[in-house]
């Protein structure tokens, strides 16, 4: 399997990652689509604010099932962060938004890295 060195924002830095997987659960569920709306704009407008801090969005989506060993969750959001603090900015907000009232909500991070040193890791564990 071919490798690529990993990727970095600035030269000599590492890129971070987020990746979120979330259900709606009982609580979201008894929101009328009004209040979700409200919510969901207010979770726009704060995006908008995180945007000027190096945060990218590789994708928000519905996760794919039937694959091997599925997350049960129903969605998936993939980040990117130039710096660590941007993404304990987005954790931060996410947190005071309210958004673990609403979702069953599993984060994962980590920053750039390769093939060799995974392994290495993985041997290690």
């Amino acid at each position: 399997m071919p490798t690529r060195p990993a990727q970095s924002v600035n030269e000599g830095s590492l890129i971070h990652y987020l990746v979120e997987l979330y259900t709606p659960n009982a609580a979201w569920k008894a929101l009328d689509s009004e209040q979700r709306q409200q919510f969901l704009a207010a979770i726009g407008n704060a995006m908008g604010e995180l945007s000027g801090l190096g945060i990218e969005v590789l994708t928000l989506a519905e996760a794919a099932p039937g694959i091997d060993k599925a997350s049960p969750h129903q969605f998936v959001g993939i980040w990117r962060f130039a710096r660590l603090e941007a993404r304990n900015a987005l954790l931060a907000g996410i947190k005071a938004s309210g958004w673990y009232t609403y979702f069953e909500h599993v984060n994962a991070a980590c920053a750039s890295g390769g093939f060799e040193p995974h392994l290495a890791a993985l041997v290690a564990a």
